[in-house]
Parts: structure tokens; C-alpha cells; sequence
């Protein structure tokens, strides 16, 4: 079996798995959560980039041509460094793709004012991944960046639903949007984002077009599949997935089944 990897620090990836598999229905997938040493979001560079090396090198083990960096951190702090330092040496026939060029490449269709907001965790924003990539394909485009690092906690203590989450996702919306009204679009720039939706458009000024990263990665992904013919046929097609976590996978399961919108059995893994 030769699955598609999907890697992310630790839930939010999820979001992405999710979209993944409606695009691509008869393909295998390979999760991978890094649940024990998340969150990414406020690590330094150089230890999200060993974290996420690991977790490549692990589901390249496990046979997967192809991993998608289903997380932002991870993304903006890694995905290069391991693209140009280190696939030559493990495998120049394997691929690492991530989430945050995808969703680049959408803005430019998007907005109409020039104006751009962000929300992303400490390191994703601290990166300024996504102000060079905007800059690199949408030139003259302002990006509006605003930490948010409640959210993935709320998260991740299942109180999306909760009167807490209302108060810190209308405290960073404003914190966003009030100094910038000319913003019109806006990146949800993690993706544990997702699940708080219906309250940030609750809170978001009518008429803002929210990218959704899952739809976004998916129609990339069945892209990146077409122009690379060669790619496409080393991926197996079971239509399977499975689910491998650095924490306990029973602590997993039931966090990940809300996510996915069924059950889901993990295994433990160590990566080092």
C-alpha cells in the first residue's frame, strides 16, 4: 500500500484529511497526528522543523510517495527547508506539498480592495509565511495578520460550541477588523479554524469571503495529481484510512471521531 501522508501537529489536520477524501475517494490515506508535542504554534523554527522532518521521514516509511503538510506551523516553518536540504537525500522520487500556497494562489481571485486579514497561530503569523507568498503571486496585496492563540485550545478541549469560544473569537475579530475595515477576504490560517466557523462568521463583517484551506488543498491536490501523471499512479487506491498518533490513541479517537464525522481507530507511534 502506497498511501497519501497527511501530517499535522495534531487535530486540525484533520479538516484537511476530511476534504482530502471526498476529492479523492478511492485513494489510501495515511494520518499522522503529532498529539504529544502539539501545539506547533509557539515553537521555535528549528524544533517544528525536526518535529516535522520526523514525522515525514515516518510516513515515508510507511510508504507514502506523497505528504501533505496539513498544518500552517508546520508549513511556514518547515516545508521549505525539508523541500530543498533534505528530499534529495531521503528520496528525490518522494514528495512534500503544503497547505499554505494553495491557499495563496486563491486570494488573488478573491479580493477586490487589495485587503487581506489573517488569523493564524503565534508561529504562522510570526513566520510571515503567508505576507511573502501573497506578495510573491498577488503583489501589492496588504496582509493583516492577528494571532489567535486561544483557538486551538478551545479546540481541542471540544468548547468550539462554547459561550468561551464566542468571547475570545469576537475579541480577535474585532481586534482584526476594526483598525482594517477595507478587508474582504480573510484566511482562517490554521486548521483547527474550521471548527469554530459558524461563530466567526458570526462575528465577521457581512460581505467578507472566508478561504476554506480544506476545499482550497483538495482541488490543489487533484491539480498537482494531473500535472504529475507519474505522481498519481504510485498512489494506491483502496479507498482506505488510517490514523497514527503520537499520544494515546484512545485519547485520539474520540476528539478525531468529532472531527471526522465517524469513528476512528488510531495506533500510538514514537517518533524520534
Amino acid at each position: 500500500m502506497t498511501p497519501i501522508g497527511v501530517f499535522d501537529s495534531g487535530f486540525g489536520g484533520l479538516t484537511i484529511l476530511r476534504d482530502l477524501r471526498r476529492a479523492l475517494p478511492g485513494a489510501d490515506f495515511l494520518y499522522l497526528g503529532d498529539n504529544a508535542r502539539a501545539p506547533y504554534g509557539s515553537r521555535s523554527f528549528e524544533l517544528v522543523y525536526r518535529f516535522t522532518l520526523q514525522a515525514v521521514k515516518y510516513l515515508f516509511g510507511q510508504g507514502c510517495p506523497l505528504v501533505i503538510l496539513a498544518c500552517n506551523t508546520a508549513s511556514a516553518k518547515a516545508l521549505r527547508s525539508i523541500q530543498q536540504r533534505d528530499l534529495a537525500s531521503i528520496d528525490p522520487e518522494r514528495r512534500v506539498l503544503g497547505v499554505i500556497r494553495p491557499t495563496v494562489e486563491a486570494i488573488a481571485d478573491s479580493t477586490t480592495t487589495g485587503s487581506v486579514g489573517l488569523f493564524g497561530t503565534p508561529g504562522t503569523v510570526a513566520s510571515h509565511s503567508y505576507d511573502i507568498e501573497i506578495e510573491k503571486h498577488a503583489p501589492g496585496t496588504r496582509v493583516f495578520s492577528h494571532a489567535c492563540p486561544m483557538w486551538v485550545p478551545l479546540v481541542e478541549n471540544s468548547e468550539a460550541d462554547g459561550d468561551g469560544a464566542d468571547y475570545f473569537v469576537k475579541k480577535d475579530v474585532d481586534a482584526l477588523f476594526d483598525p482594517h475595515p477595507d478587508i474582504d477576504t480573510l484566511i482562517l490560517g490554521c486548521t483547527h479554524y474550521p471548527l469554530l466557523l459558524d461563530k466567526i462568521r458570526k462575528y465577521v463583517p457581512t460581505g467578507v469571503t472566508i478561504l476554506s484551506q480544506g476545499d482550497i488543498v483538495a482541488k490543489s491536490l487533484i491539480d498537482y495529481l494531473q500535472r504529475h501523471p507519474e505522481m498519481d499512479a504510485r498512489i494506491s487506491r483502496g479507498g482506505t484510512v488510517r490514523y497514527l498518533t503520537t499520544e494515546s490513541a484512545d485519547k485520539f479517537d474520540g476528539l478525531a471521531s468529532e472531527f471526522m464525522g465517524e469513528k476512528v481507530k488510531a495506533t500510538a507511534i514514537r517518533l524520534e
